[in-house]
């Protein structure tokens, strides 16, 4: 998953929660994220503009930190 702007994302559908980790090293968990808007996440070409037209401002999110992980 070769991105400019995500270096990683992993979804725990139970707990409907998408944790992304940004080339920044920023790493931010959203909550209540459908399994399509995953699924669609992995599937896009470019992960970065999926990110920030389907997911970025559509969903609550908490900031973590590396002892979150």
């Amino acid at each position: 998953m070769p991105s400019s702007v995500i270096r990683a994302f992993d979804y725990d559908a139970g707990e409907r929660a998408l944790d992304v980790t940004f080339v920044t090293g920023r790493h931010y968990r959203y909550h209540a994220v459908p399994p399509r808007i995953v699924e669609g996440m992995r599937s896009a070409t470019s992960k970065g503009r999926y990110f920030n037209a389907r997911i970025r401002d559509h969903f609550a999110f908490t900031p973590l930190d590396e002892s979150d992980d």
